[in-house]
């Protein structure tokens, strides 16, 4: 129901563009998401974006490198990654709420999720 897609080897410094196609219903009133988890440790929360007003959270080591943004007419959100270190280097999986839910950032519920991309930044 999420397809991400976009991920592969980049040399430090590089940009990467990851796209998550959806194909669950309604997917303009989903709050969306991007995790990642790097090798022995922990999935996280690298960025998200509200289904309304297009509110956005951001991880603080991403900020400023990465933009989420999402286009509902093509029921698909996306992550711009910009500046990549050999820390950016995880699989990358997208995520979708249930309807309607008001919140997208530390804590939310994402009930779908993609089967991961793998991004590799090379030093």
């Amino acid at each position: 129901q999420l397809q991400a897609s976009g991920g592969g080897l980049v040399q430090a410094g590089g940009s990467l563009r990851l796209s998550c196609a959806a194909s669950i219903g309604t997917f303009s009133s989903r709050a969306m998401a991007w995790f990642r988890q790097a090798p022995g440790k922990e999935r996280d929360l690298v960025a998200a974006i509200s289904w309304s007003a297009g509110r956005t959270y951001y991880a603080d080591s991403v900020k400023g490198r990465f933009t989420i943004s999402r286009d509902n007419a093509k029921n698909t959100v996306y992550l711009q990654m910009n500046s990549l270190s050999p820390e950016d280097t995880a699989i990358y999986y997208c995520a979708a709420t249930t309807e309607l839910q008001i919140a997208y950032g530390p804590g939310t519920r994402y009930e779908y999720w993609g089967q991961g991309t793998l991004v590799t930044v090379s030093s």
